[in-house]
């Protein structure tokens, strides 16, 4: 099988499709996509959308993680991706929507606004993704960073929503955890979607106390460890607020990070 995955290490429906892949043992190999190049790179590789995880899979190309998910699903059934009962995997891809169109969008918005405004998060994008000469890259992304930004609507409104959601979102991600939507021992596709996104918040340093108080956390830690972090702090300290008294912090919670 010829399996070829575009990706960079700051995506986390990239990191959800790596662990697909390392799950169902197929090898692999892979092309680390330079953030704010990705649609350049992807269409010159025959990709019609800018986004990654994309993957070349025995000829064709296949973008974003729920529709990788199906075609691995179809070349290498085992193990299972999604639970066999019907009832069950109706379960399933109701969350893996929900991971796919809400909750992936959280730190996806978090990352794109704080990269116009803070040329710290800048240095730290093009520090991992090993840019040459990153510190004069970092200075000129300025305009990158600003259609990024505007392409998903990631605004001063938009960012601040996502921090005040945040208790809400983990606390629905606590609660598939809890009645085994989600199984990180036999992970399924809607584990690793929802999971990976749970990672990529922990892993902010802002957020970090927050989410590390659920349960989910400490799951999205043990299938994603390597994730990069801690992402500089730049989220307003009056943002920050709304996550007061969340009342998360159950002692579940590990409170670890990588």
């Amino acid at each position: 099988m010829e399996a070829r995955l575009y990706w960079f290490p700051a995506s986390h429906p990239a990191a959800a499709v790596r662990k697909m892949l390392e799950l169902k043992g197929i090898d692999y190999d892979s092309v680390n996509v330079v953030p704010g190049m990705q649609r350049i790179q992807l269409r010159l590789a025959g990709f019609r959308g800018g986004t990654v995880p994309a993957m070349r899979l025995d000829g064709r190309r296949v973008q974003g993680s729920m529709r990788i998910a199906r075609a691995l699903e179809q070349l290498v059934p085992e193990p299972p991706l999604f639970p066999d009962d019907p009832a069950q995997r109706a379960r399933a891809e109701e969350a893996e929507r929900w991971g796919d169109e809400e909750l992936q969008n959280a730190p996806r918005l978090l990352m794109r606004w704080g990269l116009v405004h803070d040329m710290g998060l800048r240095r730290w994008l093009t520090d991992q993704s090993h840019m040459p000469m990153s510190g004069l890259a970092a200075r000129g992304s300025g305009p990158t960073a600003r259609y990024y930004a505007h392409v998903i609507g990631a605004n001063e409104d938009t960012a601040r929503r996502a921090v005040e959601e945040l208790p809400e979102l983990l606390g629905r991600a606590d609660a598939l955890l809890a009645d085994h939507t989600l199984d990180v021992e036999r992970p399924n596709a809607a584990t690793l979607q929802i999971l990976s996104s749970v990672r990529a918040l922990d892993s902010f340093d802002d957020l970090h106390e927050h989410v590390a108080a659920h349960p989910a956390a400490s799951a999205a830690l043990a299938l994603f460890p390597g994730f990069p972090g801690p992402v500089p702090r730049f989220i307003p300290s009056a943002w920050l607020r709304s996550l007061e008294g969340d009342g998360a912090g159950s002692g579940e919670g590990s409170g670890a990070r990588s």
